[in-house]
């Protein structure tokens, strides 16, 4: 027979248990401070990548969902009225993390130092026909205006992702660390991933460990050699990359919302850390352009694309390949690249 006064003992006290981890959950929530709101610039955000990424920073896939956002937007006068809209449309969206808006047409009226992010994306447009060469060059102007801007109003813990123009900011703003200013070549790696597993017809979180080197151009050596997918059977080491042409001439347009995603990846993982178990997706880190400290044979102070792990806001250049091998590599993608 059940002994009902032990039962209900029992029952009492795994009550008032599970009552107390209750209540200190919600105590917890209710005195849980709100983090400082996150500065962040998008240039040319009335643009095609600046009207999809503007969102994802509002809803908190770049920074995280508990990190409150201020956002200034920039673009030319001619695409003020456009950029008003946005603002609009922000605003009817009701994004919780969203606390400030701020609208500009010249760079240099900014009326606060920028403190946390200035993402540069705003620039000449790629057109059908252009190679990276040629917008680059229409860019050169436009990049060392925000060049000086940036060296005048930013702190110099203000972290800059910038597309293939980085070395111009570089150049031109010194006041802002080397560390601080990366290429947005990590478009380059998630094309590489998504086109490795529509071939492989694998998901694309069944692959890790793809690098791109070099630049964000055709020039670039997307690599495989280290690159596994997982298998029912384990992993699996995998044994092509124009994309950016073949968009423009299906769309008319330069790649939008790709461009967009992979920046918003891009600071999501050197605000908050690449994953730090090599069976994730990404591998041990992520790739993008930085500043060339002559590892790799690489010339020292060329902005190049290479596999890098992020902690606390900071990067640093890994892979578990040996020099050695990354050399040859190397070498193999410029003959790639010079036929």
């Amino acid at each position: 027979m059940v002994d009902c006064k032990n039962w209900f003992r029992f029952a009492v006290f795994g009550a008032l248990f599970l009552s107390s981890k209750a209540i200190t959950h919600i105590w917890h929530i209710l005195n849980a401070k709100e983090k400082e709101p996150v500065t962040i610039l998008v240039t040319g955000a009335a643009g095609q990548i600046g009207y999809s990424l503007v969102p994802m920073i509002a809803r908190g896939e770049m920074h995280g969902l508990d990190q409150p956002i201020i956002m200034h937007m920039l673009d030319i006068e001619p695409a003020f009225e456009a950029l008003f809209g946005i603002k609009m449309e922000l605003i009817d969206s009701a994004f919780p993390l969203l606390r400030g808006l701020a609208l500009y047409d010249v760079l240099s009226r900014l009326r606060m130092l920028m403190r946390n992010i200035a993402i540069m994306v705003g620039g000449f447009p790629r057109k059908q026909g252009m190679e990276k060469k040629d917008v680059m060059s229409k860019n050169v102007s436009i990049y060392k205006a925000h060049a000086k801007a940036l060296e005048q109003h930013a702190t110099p813990d203000c972290k800059v992702p910038a597309n293939t123009n980085a070395l111009i900011l570089k150049e031109v703003a010194p006041k802002i660390p080397d560390k601080n200013i990366t290429c947005l070549t990590r478009l380059d790696h998630n094309r590489a991933m998504g086109k490795i597993a529509e071939k492989l017809q694998h998901q694309v979180g069944d692959k890790k460990n793809v690098i791109v080197w070099g630049n964000h151009s055709s020039t670039q050596y997307p690599d495989a050699n280290h690159a596994v997918v997982k298998t029912n059977k384990g992993d699996k080491q995998v044994k092509e990359l124009q994309r950016g042409a073949a968009i423009i001439k299906a769309r008319k347009l330069s790649s939008a919302l790709s461009a967009a995603s992979s920046t918003c990846d891009h600071v999501h993982d050197w605000m908050l850390g690449t994953p730090k178990v090599a069976t994730q997706p990404l591998g041990r880190g992520c790739r993008w352009g930085v500043c060339s400290d002559g590892s790799y044979s690489i010339p020292q102070g060329l902005v190049y694309s290479f596999p890098v792990t992020c902690r606390n806001g900071t990067w640093s250049k890994k892979m578990d390949a040996t020099a050695k091998e990354l050399s040859e590599e190397r070498s193999l993608a410029h003959t790639c690249s010079s036929t």
